[in-house]
């Protein structure tokens, strides 16, 4: 079992199984919310302890169209905590115990800024990865 939670507390799950697939996109959006590396998780592996009624919804207007949750008291990013997709993605910063999963892929790194450096060997695709 892996423990999740924001910053101030409000907002904690659990994940009931290690995520499938961390990845890190370097796209202005992701960097901006702060949740430029994610964990691929299952829906039937999320489960709420509390605070659920304190994840906000941002949803971009087109061409985007995948929304971003925060916490409304501390703004810590969750990714697509809230989605009803079968898999999901959710930030990596906000889960509190150690991950056996590593990173597997870099994607929009065309956009990465000149001042960050990769530094692992997970393959690389200027945009979304071949078969995303």
């Amino acid at each position: 079992m892996i423990r999740g939670s924001c910053y101030c507390g409000a907002v904690r799950f659990r994940l009931l199984a290690e995520p499938s697939m961390m990845g890190t996109c370097h796209c202005s959006r992701c960097r901006k919310a702060g949740a430029s590396t994610i964990v691929f998780v299952k829906k039937g592996d999320l489960e709420w302890i509390e605070g659920r009624e304190q994840v906000a919804l941002y949803q971009p207007a087109p061409p985007y169209r995948y929304g971003r949750c925060f916490c409304k008291n501390c703004g810590t990013s969750l990714g697509e905590i809230l989605s009803s997709e079968d898999s999901f993605p959710i930030a990596a910063h906000a889960l509190d115990d150690e991950l056996v999963v590593r990173n597997s892929f870099h994607e929009f790194v065309a956009e990465k800024p000149s001042w960050y450096e990769i530094c692992d060997g997970a393959e690389q695709a200027p945009g979304h990865p071949p078969g995303a």
